[in-house]
């Protein structure tokens, strides 16, 4: 593939992630405008912080005065997931060279979930993977801005646009499925998924749901490796 090709195809894989992204970093920047932060203060968040569901929380502890313990806890327990999705891209990424720290940086649950659905090897899949995460923090900051000044225009509702994000996984999580003949993994994380969720809740059951699928899945490839 030309350079050409892989920002067309690299672009026609973030799509999905364009959709989700513009829509719900728009409700950001709405509700950082409604706390009354203005549009570069939500696009300096998006910036730095970089992670969706924290930056909501990040409004209230903001508006609230939280310490910066607090913040730096939540922050970590609430993206504490994604250093299982960097082990997904280890070799991928140390081959990367400079943009390594950046593709750890940007590295999102949309990214690993579009990432997992190449099918390219080598320079090509590496090239592809930093064109779609440098599509998707622009499409992220784009909308946060969009969301900033809208918000000062016009009042908008913000029931059910977070939907979205979940009508992304979904599609991605369909797509796999048809792709691959192996359906165990998928099985098994809807399992233990459910099962974290109903023992430890819906706040606390991501962690302990990655731990534990990473944990079996890891058993199952050594088995396979010795027999």
């Amino acid at each position: 593939m030309t350079k050409s090709q892989i920002r067309k195809y690299a672009f026609i894989k973030s799509i999905p992630i364009m959709c989700s992204y513009i829509f719900v970093s728009m409700a950001y920047g709405i509700m950082m405008e409604d706390a009354g932060f203005k549009w570069y203060y939500s696009l300096l968040v998006s910036m730095t912080v970089y992670t969706g569901a924290f930056q909501f929380v990040l409004i209230t502890f903001l508006s609230s005065g939280a310490s910066v313990i607090t913040v730096a806890l939540t922050a970590l327990l609430m993206n504490s997931r994604q250093s299982f999705y960097s082990l997904t891209f280890l070799e991928d990424f140390k081959k990367m060279g400079k943009r390594m720290l950046y593709m750890i940086h940007t590295m999102t649950d949309e990214t690993y979930a579009v990432n997992l659905s190449l099918t390219e090897t080598g320079k090509e899949k590496e090239d592809m993977m930093f064109v779609i995460a440098f599509l998707s923090r622009c499409y992220w900051m784009a909308g946060t801005i969009a969301g900033g000044v809208l918000g000062q225009l016009i009042p908008i509702k913000l029931e059910g646009i977070d939907f979205c994000m979940t009508a992304l996984f979904v599609i991605i999580f369909i797509d796999n499925w048809e792709k691959t003949k192996n359906h165990a993994p998928a099985v098994l994380g809807l399992i233990i998924s459910m099962l974290c969720l109903i023992i430890a809740g819906e706040r606390s059951f991501m962690l302990p749901s990655l731990i534990l699928v990473s944990g079996v899945l890891l058993l199952m490839r050594e088995k396979e490796a010795q027999s």
